[in-house]
């Protein structure tokens, strides 16, 4: 695989600060899962397609879409469900779970994406904190109605329309529409259970990590919630994402490298520069 020498010398220091490192954190925005053919909605230059589809995507990923058309609503969720369980996550995250497995206290993985990929990894459950939820859990319309596993829904949508054709899944508890357990846009009914459960595990985590390196991976310039992560906490990061977004990550080098390169390619050079060194 050929790359320049400089990157080169950014995957040799890379490799280096995980040895050093006693806990791994991977933080994971959408860019992870171009790899495993799950598109970053956003598209490819990081800012929003002022595009029809884009406008009805936003549209239809409000809380108030469901009530008033949960076809359409559903259509376009059932159908990024569908796609979730469907990809196959690229072999970046088996690196992943091996480096973890090198070091004292392990990794632990905090994402905004919401398709479950880390866990079809084999990344243990109880080790991933999903800040915006996931598509693989259901919740009422009335958030304090719980939340419950998606399992049994297997949404069937028309291509044509992007309808839903399905029955639209209902609340257990009262009969109501349910929505995905996700952070939708304008959104005050999050049920955020699970994830304030999944962040006290990470904090817990934190308070036995000495040496913390943070590898960041595909997270977007729009919303910096996964960036900001990484840069607030001590402890080295290594930034993984391509050139075209370097003007909006600039890392100072005592906190850290920027491997400007896709999340694919950047682990696999990073698994080989790293057994070399152990």
């Amino acid at each position: 695989m050929e790359i320049s020498a400089a990157e080169q010398e950014k995957i040799y220091s890379a490799s280096k600060m995980i040895l050093e490192a006693d806990g791994i954190l991977i933080t994971a925005g959408a860019g992870i899962g171009v790899d495993s053919g799950i598109p970053d909605f956003r598209g490819c230059d990081g800012n929003i397609n002022p595009s029809k589809e884009m406008i009805e995507y936003q549209r239809n990923s409000q809380p108030k879409r469901f009530l008033d058309q949960p076809l359409l609503a559903w259509g376009q969720h059932g159908h990024s469900l569908n796609l979730f369980r469907n990809a196959i996550p690229h072999d970046g995250f088996r690196v992943l779970k091996k480096l973890s497995e090198k070091i004292t206290n392990g990794a632990f993985v905090v994402t905004s994406n919401v398709d479950g990929q880390f866990q079809k990894a084999g990344f243990e459950e109880d080790r991933i904190y999903e800040i915006h939820g996931t598509m693989h859990r259901l919740q009422c319309i009335e958030p304090s109605h719980g939340t419950w596993s998606a399992e049994s829904f297997s949404p069937e949508v028309n291509a044509e329309n992007g309808s839903l054709v399905s029955d639209i899944p209902r609340c257990p508890q009262c009969d109501g529409i349910a929505r995905p357990n996700v952070l939708l846009f304008n959104d005050v009914g999050f049920n955020r259970k699970i994830a304030q459960e999944q962040q006290s595990r990470f904090d817990g985590w934190l308070e036995n990590v000495n040496r913390l390196v943070t590898i960041e991976i595909g997270a977007g310039i729009h919303v910096t919630t996964i960036r900001d992560i990484g840069e607030r906490l001590d402890g080295m990061i290594i930034r993984i994402n391509p050139q075209r977004y370097i003007q909006h990550y600039h890392l100072l080098p005592e906190k850290g490298v920027h491997i400007e390169m896709g999340a694919l390619k950047s682990l696999v050079l990073l698994d080989s520069a790293f057994q070399k060194l152990i």
